[in-house]
């Protein structure tokens, strides 16, 4: 009896402990100067580049797509090397790897040369990162704040507990933009898998490379975001004195020396096959000029959770359903539409739309509880006449025609679908950072733009159809109405009758899980 109550008194101390952690409070002492996007950027490299092609089409903006992870990561590159005067970086998740150690470097080195850098993170990524985030901010042109940040810095978790419903909110926005001349928006984060440059799991995913006024409209939403209540300087939970200036020599010298050792890699070499790298300049990329509509949620929706218009971008979006006459595709890694879109996509199939949908096979997502959510639509959704399809985790190589390469790089074995894409009428894109799951739509921001491409849409659908079964799963119904999965493989069909490559204990979480997950948190 004594032996339990001590294990009581203990259970009742951790528990005291725990909400005693919750129980501190944002910083509220501290500095935070307003800042907007430059405008007299016209006589900066970027600028005289973009120019003649802004002034060839007025009332356009240039779009140029970035399917490859090496383009995606040269563009980056690219665009942080040739800014003059300033650089608006908005991000979800920055690993401290290869590919992210290089772009702290290019970020450092823009600093020096006297380029206004501004780093604005979600803070659930950022634990365990602060020494390389304080000496970032330490350079007098650079300044990183944190959006939505954890008031327990040593003791997160615990929020989740006592203060879940603002920390539950997250901004999951993507975009890198240089000299308010070229930005680049979609759905990758910065780190290795991202950009193939892991022998790991890859993520498939896109993004856009835009020039144009467009590129005004996404400075606006930074600004939105950098000077919302929402967002605090990294130096306000700062304990102790900065770095010093010869800890920040010191920290350049030896990010210089990750660089310099990065260059002699196979992936630095595999870089060189990059049509960003091959056109040389900005300004020789065949962009897709068209009107456009930049989406984005209000940074004040992490302090609602009622869907609203005015705060929230998922009505623009379902405005864009709306509007299709021939043909639907969604590609959404993360995808848990629930009874009213999975009926909504069904009227859109009784009215002749044909509608595609790719998302994550169990055995490719990398969170196994949206699964669970999604799984418990497919019958309903195959029923309705969608075309439903599962992207394998096994990379397999498309029938696209390849180009000679200079490397031997080969990247992951291994693939997940993290890209967030939606086609119209083989004519639109909508690239983005948008999920179809409650969680983009009510709790975290986003953000995306749709713009018209005759040649990059017909591309997009025929690509889907040509390397469908090859990179994916059919997910059909057989006669006793269960379902099964049809690809091919060595040029033969085959059709299975459980979660590809799925063990018996993956499928039973994945059911037990369907059973109890609330499909408002996924």
């Amino acid at each position: 009896m004594l032996q339990k109550r001590h294990g009581l008194r203990r259970w009742a101390l951790g528990l005291a402990l725990v909400v005693l952690g919750g129980c501190a409070s944002l910083p509220t002492d501290f500095e935070k100067t307003p800042s907007h996007a430059l405008i007299e950027v016209e006589d900066t490299r970027l600028g005289r580049q973009t120019q003649a092609l802004a002034l060839a089409h007025p009332s356009e903006s240039g779009f140029f797509v970035l399917n490859d992870g090496l383009d995606a990561f040269i563009a980056r590159y690219a665009l942080i090397n040739q800014a003059d005067k300033s650089l608006d970086l908005q991000y979800y998740i920055w690993h401290d790897d290869l590919t992210g150690r290089l772009l702290h470097n290019r970020l450092l080195h823009a600093a020096e040369r006297g380029v206004r850098v501004r780093l604005l993170l979600d803070d659930l990524d950022t634990a365990g990162k602060e020494s390389i985030l304080a000496l970032l901010d330490a350079h007098p042109n650079l300044e990183v704040r944190l959006f939505n940040p954890f008031a327990s810095r040593n003791s997160r978790m615990t929020e989740f507990v006592t203060d879940l419903g603002r920390v539950n909110h997250r901004m999951h926005n993507k975009s890198l933009t240089a000299d308010n001349q070229a930005t680049i928006l979609g759905g990758r984060n910065i780190g290795d898998e991202y950009f193939d440059a892991t022998k790991d799991v890859a993520f498939g995913d896109v993004d856009v490379l835009a020039i144009g006024p467009v590129v005004s409209e996404v400075s606006q939403s930074f600004d939105l975001y950098w000077n919302s209540e929402h967002s605090y300087p990294l130096s306000a939970f700062r304990e102790g004195e900065p770095p010093s200036e010869g800890e920040l020599a010191a920290f350049i010298r030896m990010s210089d020396e990750h660089h310099q050792a990065a260059e002699g890699s196979a992936y630095a070499q595999a870089l060189e096959d990059s049509e960003v790298v091959a056109t040389g300049a900005i300004n020789q990329l065949p962009f897709d000029w068209s009107p456009w509509r930049l989406v984005y949620d209000d940074p004040a929706k992490v302090g609602t959770s009622k869907l609203d218009a005015d705060t929230h971008m998922a009505p623009a979006l379902l405005q864009m359903f709306a509007q299709t006459e021939q043909d639907l595709i969604v590609i959404s890694p993360y995808f848990v539409p629930g009874d009213k879109l999975t009926e909504y996509f069904g009227t859109m199939v009784e009215r002749g739309i044909r509608v595609r949908i790719l998302t994550n096979a169990l055995s490719a997502n990398d969170v196994p509880l949206v699964h669970a959510g999604y799984m418990r639509y497919r019958k309903d959704l195959i029923r309705n006449g969608i075309e439903l399809y599962e992207f394998k985790a096994i990379k397999e190589p498309d029938d696209a025609p390849k180009k000679p390469k200079k490397s031997r790089w080969s990247g992951a074995s291994r693939s997940s679908l993290h890209a967030k894409v939606f086609g119209f009428d083989q004519r639109y894109l909508f690239v983005g950072s948008f999920n179809v799951d409650a969680r983009s739509t009510i709790l975290n921001t986003e953000i995306g733009v749709l713009f018209a491409s005759d040649a990059e849409g017909q591309r997009f659908s025929d690509n889907f159809d040509r390397n469908a079964l090859l990179k994916a799963y059919r997910v059909e119904l057989d006669e006793q109405e269960k379902l099964v999965w049809i690809t091919e493989h060595d040029g033969e069909g085959v059709v299975l009758d459980k979660e590809p490559e799925t063990s018996w204990w993956m499928r039973f979480k994945a059911r037990l899980m369907s059973i109890f997950v609330l499909e408002s948190q996924l």
